[in-house]
């Protein structure tokens, strides 16, 4: 059989597939794609495609859907992953541009995505470990009650109320602010503990009691931001496309709910020379997302968070993946100028 013919056939089928939402003939492919060949030639082709393993007839008519190998060797063979059009730029400029904090950056970048490629959009958080403190806040909210904030050169913001044995007055907790900044600035947040516990030694004693317990809470605020977060939007979009799972969509629903599933997921995702991975059915480890598809890549950092979606297997996954890589590199930007 001749190899790039069986290739284009597969194409046709995926793409009739995902457009149309029903299984595709072979008269179907040769009224609707300039293949070149006979509706006998084509049914051939069709039939050695299924022998394959690529497609499959799912009742007893003539037309046939991809399988999860048909899919996987159409993702292989996408030669590069297209550019968004210029409208589509445009949207994600519009609307991720005028984000005030990183909360807002992300809520934004789901909802985008979500829209994009109607599909179920995930975002991880930046965790702080090899980020560096921008910046130190301590506020006085009470007496004896003190708002410490830190804040990351990836724009990730952690803040807590942190009770202290003593009251301060406002004048001292700034003087002390003053010096964790000084020692603090640009040290890895995973460090930070060990910089904030050098600044305490350096203190005058009368200081250094209220100094440690201003730099306890300033380390449990470095722990919390090493907490694996995301944001997710888009599960409606997964609802309308009830008929694309041929069991139920619950363990899809309870695997999205599950967030540590989707979290370990996305982090296991090997990176792809074309920057986004796929991943289709069964390809995916965990059982309630053996009818889905993960197109996901990084953002931020090399080994930083990723960024995606999950939908059926019955994607448009040019689109998809062209839509992903588009926003994951925006955001970076983002993260990197904030």
């Amino acid at each position: 059989m001749n190899e790039p013919r069986k290739l284009e056939v597969l194409r046709a089928i995926v793409e009739d597939y995902v457009h149309y939402r029903e299984p595709v003939g072979s008269k179907a492919l040769v009224e609707r794609h300039r293949l070149g060949v006979s509706s006998a030639t084509i049914r051939n082709d069709m039939a050695a495609l299924e022998d394959d393993g690529l497609i499959t007839a799912p009742h007893t008519s003539a037309g046939r859907v991809p399988t999860d190998k048909g899919y996987r060797v159409f993702v292989d063979h996408l030669a590069a992953v297209r550019p968004l059009s210029a409208a589509e730029k445009q949207a994600i400029q519009t609307l991720l541009g005028g984000a005030d904090d990183l909360d807002d950056v992300l809520e934004r970048t789901v909802r985008l995505l979500s829209q994009l490629t109607n599909q179920v959009a995930v975002v991880q958080y930046p965790q702080l470990g090899r980020a560096k403190v921008r910046h130190v806040e301590a506020v006085s909210m009470a007496p004896r009650q003190v708002l410490l904030v830190l804040i990351a050169d990836t724009g990730t913001v952690e803040q807590r109320v942190h009770t202290v044995s003593e009251d301060v007055d406002r004048d001292r907790l700034a003087y002390l602010r003053q010096r964790f900044l000084e020692g603090l600035a640009g040290t890895a947040v995973g460090r930070l503990a060990a910089g904030a516990a050098e600044v305490v030694a350096s203190l005058a004693p009368q200081d250094q009691r209220l100094g440690a317990e201003l730099a306890h809470g300033l380390g449990t605020l470095a722990e919390a931001s090493r907490e694996d977060r995301m944001v997710m939007a888009g599960t409606a979009y997964l609802a309308r496309s009830n008929s694309d799972f041929l069991q139920s969509i619950s363990p899809v629903l309870e695997a999205l709910e599950e967030q540590v599933v989707l979290l370990r997921l996305l982090s296991e995702m090997a990176a792809d020379p074309r920057g986004v991975t796929v991943t289709i059915g069964r390809e995916n480890p965990y059982v309630g997302l053996a009818e889905t598809s993960v197109v996901a890549t990084g953002y931020g950092q090399d080994d930083g968070p990723k960024l995606g979606i999950l939908g059926p297997t019955r994607m448009d996954y040019p689109a998809t993946m062209a839509a992903v890589r588009a926003v994951a590199r925006y955001l970076s930007k983002i993260i990197a100028g904030s």
